[in-house]
């Protein structure tokens, strides 16, 4: 079924108003996926928070024209899915690889993440980013680690000085 003019500009303001607010983007080639397994990627995706689409590679480019991810419109080619984090850089990454594990159909042919295009063997690199709770808990964990030594150090002066006056009345 042929889309209409009003179709094809819904869909890509649609996508580069997604383009607009997300922080990577993933391209994938879904050749030889069943009906099946994509509606369980989308189900994945949108509970991950991941925006996922299959697009007209034209249409595509035409959305990412003023965005970060204009960068990838060179390497649109074929049946592309494309995944933007919406939550964190590496969620679309993470659904991806952990999808492509299950179904090796799912090819990765670009990535993208702040107007940098990456290559496709940097998925990995990108999935092990950490979400924004696990980022946050380890700056706490840093901000922490000085104020538990400082307090360590403090309660060890006292505690030398009852190991010291018990060594001298064991002495005696």
């Amino acid at each position: 079924m042929a889309l209409s003019l009003a179709d094809k500009k819904q869909i890509v303001s649609e996508v580069a108003a997604v383009a607009e607010s997300a922080h990577s983007a993933v391209a994938a080639e879904y050749r030889g996926l069943t009906v099946e397994q994509m509606t369980d990627l989308r189900v994945k995706a949108r509970d991950g928070g991941v925006y996922l689409r299959v697009v007209k590679n034209t249409l595509a480019r035409r959305a990412f024209e003023g965005t970060e991810f204009e960068c990838m419109s060179d390497q649109l080619v074929g049946p592309l899915v494309l995944a933007f984090s919406q939550e964190d850089p590496g969620s679309a990454a993470r659904l991806i690889k952990d999808f492509a594990k299950e179904h090796n159909k799912l090819e990765v042919k670009v990535l993208a993440v702040g107007g940098e295009v990456l290559a496709a063997s940097d998925l990995d690199r990108l999935a092990s980013l950490p979400t924004r709770d696990q980022a946050i808990s380890m700056l706490m964990a840093v901000m922490k680690a000085p104020l538990d030594k400082f307090a360590r150090t403090l309660n060890e002066v006292p505690g030398k000085l009852v190991r010291t006056v018990a060594a001298v009345r064991d002495a005696k």
